[in-house]
């Protein structure tokens, strides 16, 4: 986008701002000549006059080419492009593909806050992590966003910063270093630079401090199922780790939540409760875990599945699953845990594994004060799971190749063998996976799926997944699932939620799907 002469494709992005269509909201920014201000496509301001307009598909483009963010509809709460909506990312490499798919990948580490370590992501370490050179990053780079990995991530950096100095009541010292300025000189500077405005301007009517944690605003794309999600959350959730509350009017969700930082450990709990009206989560963080915040807020929005782009998911699903454009795949805060729980549930039910889970949050979790009475513990750590007995183990249900494979899913953790998160790379990291005992494939599909958020995992050895498919009483039905989900590729990860979910309705209700 961005083209100083009219084009079909900003004609639609016009028709999109004049609706103020909240599906396209972070797909596209607009840029405004008579202002100098970029917005969303859902602010609520005047449409301003087509001439007038230039767009763009990222906000740092737009402030490369000049505009400054509004501060009515704020850029920086708008859901993001992630790696599956920028591109087919997740195809299968190949000569043609290879820099569109680096640059994507690129792209996407420097979003996630998660695998940098104790430094803030830069160029030079993005490069490393990707295996390429400087040179030949910044190039591709360039080539396919017309700007510089160190211009996208600058602005991510500032957007971050505008969000939490308009949200929350953290000193400015602390956002500076939160956003990876290793001064305030150095921030201000920064900040005055891009924005034409200071910090602190925008703490003017900010008011006093709330209680009870750090509030935050996290957009998403239309159309969302939020009933679909929080009932997959409350068939699973853990007494005194996870609430979730289906009804009235604030549906949504708390938990418990420790975040590694280094050394050091970091618990708390956060509290997102569902906007409908204005596609908006509203989000509480603990004050405890305001040092963490970037790792927070990703894990928040891989937990509710925030960043997806609906458009091109529905475009190659709806044909397959007609009722289900709104349904999302359910994330995790903790890698490591939902591995746990992916191994406790290995052949059992879901209540069956939510007793198991249960009892180990009980025996090994450590016990937390929060303001919700129901959330007393967190999530046991890999340390501690490593270390414990095989005799306690057992005496909580849990036989003995789950015990193995939990211990040794730990210690891979705990040696740094396996990173669980977004950032991490869904092949190798499955391959990890499978070499560990009592972990095959369903396994690290499923973790794929949910903790890496892997758009085009697929645990073809789900049973209800069978089931959904009609394929559970054939020879080899885990061969004829995984041939059935070829054709839904690259969004398989969306296809075995929804697949799911047919589960649930009439006969004469659910999709018919061929099996070649």
């Amino acid at each position: 986008m961005s083209h100083p002469q009219s084009s079909p494709e900003d004609d639609a992005c016009y028709l999109a701002l004049k609706a103020k269509d909240a599906r396209f909201d972070g797909c596209f920014f607009t840029g405004v000549t008579s202002t100098g201000i970029y917005c969303r496509p859902v602010c609520r301001v005047r449409t301003p006059k087509r001439e007038n307009c230039r767009f763009f598909n990222l906000a740092a483009q737009a402030e490369d080419a000049g505009f400054r963010p509004c501060l009515r509809c704020r850029p920086e709460i708008a859901p993001r492009l992630s790696g599956q909506s920028r591109g087919p990312d997740t195809l299968a490499w190949s000569t043609q593909d290879a820099s569109h798919i680096l640059a994507g990948q690129a792209a996407q580490l420097l979003d996630s806050p998660e695998g940098w370590g104790d430094r803030p992501p830069s160029v030079q370490r993005l490069a490393q992590r990707l295996g390429v050179s400087d040179r030949h990053l910044r190039r591709i780079f360039e080539a396919r966003f017309g700007i510089s990995p160190l211009q996208y991530l600058q602005t991510r950096r500032l957007l971050s910063a505008k969000q939490w100095l308009t949200d929350t009541n953290l000193p400015v010292n602390q956002i500076a270093t939160l956003s990876g300025y290793s001064s305030v000189r150095r921030f201000n500077a920064a900040f005055v630079e891009h924005y034409k405005l200071n910090p602190s301007a925008l703490r003017r009517d900010s008011g006093p401090a709330k209680a009870h944690g750090l509030r935050l605003k996290l957009a998403y794309r239309p159309p969302y199922d939020v009933a679909a999600m929080l009932h997959f959350f409350a068939t699973r959730q853990i007494a005194s780790l996870e609430q979730v509350s289906l009804e009235g009017s604030a549906p949504g969700l708390a938990r418990t939540l420790a975040v590694q930082q280094g050394l050091a450990q970091h618990s708390g709990w956060i509290h997102a409760v569902f906007d409908a009206d204005r596609c908006r989560i509203d989000l509480q963080v603990s004050d405890s875990l305001h040092e963490v915040l970037p790792q927070v807020l990703a894990r928040a929005r891989a937990l509710l599945d925030v960043d997806a782009d609906p458009h091109p998911i529905n475009e190659h699903l709806h044909s397959h699953f007609p009722d289900s454009d709104g349904l999302r795949v359910p994330g995790t805060l903790d890698g490591f845990e939902l591995a746990v729980r992916a191994i406790l549930g290995q052949q059992i039910t879901v209540a069956a594994a939510r007793t198991l889970s249960t009892r180990l949050v009980s025996r090994f979790g450590a016990p937390i004060v929060t303001p919700f009475p129901a959330l007393t513990h967190l999530f046991p750590s890999a340390a501690a799971l490593a270390g414990a007995s095989g005799d306690v183990l057992g005496s909580l249900g849990i036989v003995k190749q789950r015990q193995t494979a939990i211990q040794a899913l730990a210690r891979a953790v705990l040696d740094q063998r396996l990173q669980l998160h977004a950032g991490a790379d869904p092949l190798s990291t499955i391959t990890t996976l499978k070499t560990l005992p009592g972990v095959g494939d369903w396994t690290a599909q499923y973790i794929a799926m949910r903790a890496l958020r892997w758009p085009d995992a697929f645990p073809s050895g789900d049973v209800a997944l069978q089931k959904a498919l009609g394929v559970q009483q054939v020879p080899q039905p885990a061969k004829a699932a995984l041939a059935a989900s070829l054709v839904w590729q690259p969004w398989r990860s969306y296809a075995v939620v929804r697949a799911w979910a047919t589960l649930g309705k009439k006969p004469d209700e659910k999709p018919k799907i061929t099996i070649k």
